[in-house]
């Protein structure tokens, strides 16, 4: 199979073309960069194919697709800067990028029969309750222009092909780009104290296992919308702070010990400052995966583990 994958100078799709690579398949990788200009680790990624593409441009959508032929595309790229999506200058652009990009791609998707694989978020929920959500569920209350957005991607996909894959994340992390991870590290290098939210609950998603399910899943036909993140139960981001600083002290930087940084719960009330409204729900169900047949992602903090173990801290 041939593989075009965008947003590869993102944190998902730089582990996709890796993963492409590993398992010997050709992928070609797209952004708005003129040419590949993220993290040069000397991965595959770097040296494999490269085309600058503006998801937002349906004609060179189109013409850059088509050229590229493709059996799959994975479509990793999106706006995720969550707050900045509510000011008003930018939410055109958002949309744009969100909802638009993922339509243009389908349409050329559905002219080649190829299949499609475009990544979601649990943000197109209300984020209330505390039931895991399903992956069918159609109970659709973004309450955000970021979820709002991510919604109408899903629904311009789901409208267009028949051949999609929709896949909903949350609380992602990668060594390529900025996440929780790299933010909570260096804040705890700079402070003895650290306020973190308690009372939104999810599940953490490594990319480097996240890619490896994604290619799974274009090896397949079994088409529809599926949920995954690690396994290992539900947690808050107070938690997830704290499973970071230990095994980050564990591993020998004496800067997180317990006894130099203390992390305190707060409620998102106490927290204040977001823009956007924050789901406290953010579980989801991920048993369709097992019923399909896909191999669920490792423990969150095994992930965990071997994003530190490979972290330049």
């Amino acid at each position: 199979m041939k593989f075009f994958v965008t947003g590869v100078g993102g944190q998902l799709g730089h582990d996709v073309m890796n993963e492409l690579a590993r398992r010997g398949y050709e992928g070609i990788g797209s952004d708005i960069a003129p040419a590949y200009s993220s993290i040069q680790d000397g991965t595959a990624v770097t040296a494999m194919p490269y085309v600058a593409l503006d998801i937002t441009d349906r004609e060179k959508v189109s013409e850059v697709i088509k050229a590229a032929a493709p059996d799959v595309v994975i479509h990793c790229a999106a706006w995720t800067a969550v707050d900045l999506a509510e000011d008003e200058d930018k939410r055109e652009k958002v949309k744009d990028i969100n909802a638009n990009g993922p339509r243009y791609i389908a349409e050329v998707c559905k002219d080649l029969d190829c299949k499609m694989i475009q990544i979601s978020t649990d943000y197109v929920f209300d984020g209330q309750g505390t039931a895991p959500w399903e992956p069918d569920c159609k109970d659709y209350a973004p309450l955000s222009v970021y979820g709002s957005t991510k919604l109408g991607g899903e629904l311009a996909v789901s409208s267009t092909l028949e051949k999609f894959f929709i896949v909903r994340i949350a609380w992602v992390f990668g060594l390529n780009g900025r996440n929780f991870i790299k933010t909570m590290l260096s804040l705890g290098k700079t402070h003895d104290t650290i306020r973190v939210v308690s009372d939104q609950i999810g599940t953490p998603t490594y990319t480097l296992d996240l890619a490896r399910l994604l290619v799974d899943m274009a090896e397949t036909e079994k088409y529809g919308y599926y949920h995954a993140t690690n396994e290992g139960g539900y947690i808050s981001w107070y938690d997830f702070t704290v499973e970071i600083f230990r095994q980050a002290y564990e591993l020998g930087h004496e800067e997180y010990s317990p006894d130099r940084v203390k992390v305190l719960p707060v409620t998102t009330a106490e927290y204040g400052v977001s823009k956007a409204a924050r789901p406290f729900n953010s579980r989801l169900d991920k048993n369709k995966l097992t019923a399909s047949g896909f191999t669920p992602l490792p423990d969150w903090r095994d992930a965990l583990s071997r994003f530190l173990k490979a972290y330049e801290f």
